[in-house]
């Protein structure tokens, strides 16, 4: 037999290669705001009330966007809708450098936010029609990853522009990675059954699992929000994704405040220690997303057996109940790298299991937009429910608690609820749809 060439010898790596790279320069993108918030304070004067509106600007229109873009994507593909969005956050990106105030500042957000809308639910798509079954999880993993990366690259790399050139150039640099990654996006990215720079043989491979998964079956008909909305595994999946999404949210605005508050850091020490769990958790997130691979095959991933390891990965980020216990930094650092890089996994294992379950491919942007939505409120709601507990009992050892109350929570739903297939008749006649 033929030994199986390796993932780096195939051309699809390039399609790898674009996922990690589109999610890093959106959450580089996210970040600069905050990296560039004392300059911005000095230059016009804005309040920390008024700050924390622009901070929190960038989701308001991302949270509406989300779903009507997974439409888009599945109306029209994600090679035109993902240029589209790319195109329109790194204008708005390059516009923030003209900005006069906080209005100015404020409308670029807003823009940015809806642009960025199009990320998830076009790049679920790309892993559909791209990934064979077997390397959906480790492609999620690696298309997640890069919302790991972006904060740490976004806050080392920006703090540099700005102090070198400005905040104004900074914000330029920024969007001509945009513009770099949108003009080889729209030059190389095709389905591969269109892709002219893919061999007949690996085109052959990316289609083989989901073929022999569904063999025998007729091809499922297009859902749309309305019927995937009454499937249980749909909202039991955006349910624990939303869990998952609350613990990165509760990490991405509160860590390095704990680390100052509670452990004595300084800005830039609490800064660079909280680089070092995102690096690791976006090493391991991959590990995970392969191993997960290796130990589903295609036909038990079609029926959703990808769940166990979703429950599994959110069981493990509860690890997070032992942080108010601990003393060393270095522990608290560790354990926290495990829960978060555990809490990314289940997210883009989330991403994963709605690409294994959703019958119909024109519904997996839509799927993946709703599930992202409700994640995304899941994540609003974290920076403000922890400002109350730290405020009501003075320390962050209950806020801790709630994260690891909700990840168990997520662990149940995805071991119990996430087991029907999201458009085949039978399951769908199961919840009145």
């Amino acid at each position: 037999m033929q030994k199986e060439t390796g993932l780096l010898q195939k051309k699809r790596v390039w399609i790898y290669a674009f996922l990690f790279t589109l999610t890093l320069i959106n959450y580089v993108d996210r970040v600069s705001l905050s990296v560039a918030s004392k300059a911005l304070k000095d230059e016009f004067d804005i309040s920390p009330v008024a700050m924390g509106y622009l901070f929190s600007s960038f989701v308001w229109l991302y949270f509406i966007a989300l779903i009507p873009m997974g439409y888009l994507v599945g109306r029209f593909g994600p090679k035109k809708v993902n240029g589209y969005g790319i195109g329109v956050w790194s204008v708005a990106t390059a516009c923030t450098a003209l900005s006069t105030g906080f209005i100015s500042l404020l409308s670029c957000r807003l823009i940015m936010g809806m642009g960025e809308a199009t990320t998830y639910p076009a790049g679920a798509r790309v892993i559909r029609e791209w990934m064979p079954l077997r390397e959906r999880g480790m492609a999620t993993a690696v298309f997640h990853s890069g919302s790991l990366v972006g904060p740490a690259v976004g806050a080392i790399g920006f703090g540099w522009l700005i102090t070198a050139f400005g905040w104004r150039i900074a914000f330029v640099v920024a969007a001509a990675l945009g513009f770099v990654w949108l003009a080889a996006w729209l030059k190389w990215y095709a389905h591969p059954s269109k892709a002219p720079w893919l061999g007949s043989e690996e085109r052959k491979e990316i289609g083989q699992d989901a073929t022999a998964a569904q063999r025998g079956k007729p091809a499922a008909a297009a859902l749309g929000l309305s019927g995937l909305a009454r499937s249980r595994s749909m909202w039991a999946i955006a349910l624990s994704h939303g869990c998952a999404v609350y613990a990165t949210y509760f990490f991405l605005t509160w860590l390095p405040s704990y680390l100052q508050a509670e452990k004595g850091l300084t800005v830039m020490s609490s800064g660079i220690y909280t680089a070092i769990p995102y690096l690791g958790a976006a090493i391991l997130a991959i590990i995970i997303g392969r191993i997960s691979d290796k130990v589903m095959r295609p036909e038990a991933a079609a029926t959703g057996q990808r769940r166990l390891v979703v429950a599994s990965v959110l069981l493990a980020s509860s690890v997070i109940f032992l942080v108010p216990m601990l003393e060393s930094t270095w522990a608290i650092l560790f354990v926290i790298t495990v829960s978060l890089a555990t809490c990314a996994s289940a997210v883009s294992l989330n991403l994963s299991l709605v690409n294994d379950l959703v019958r119909a491919e024109d519904d997996v942007g839509t799927a993946a937009g709703f599930i992202t939505a409700v994640g995304n409120l899941f994540g609003l709601l974290a920076p403000i429910v922890t400002g109350y507990v730290v405020a009501g009992s003075g320390r962050f050892a209950m806020a801790f608690v709630v994260v690891g109350v909700l990840l168990v929570v997520g662990a149940m739903l995805s071991m119990f609820c996430t087991r029907r297939p999201i458009g085949d008749s039978a399951s769908m006649a199961a919840v009145g749809g």
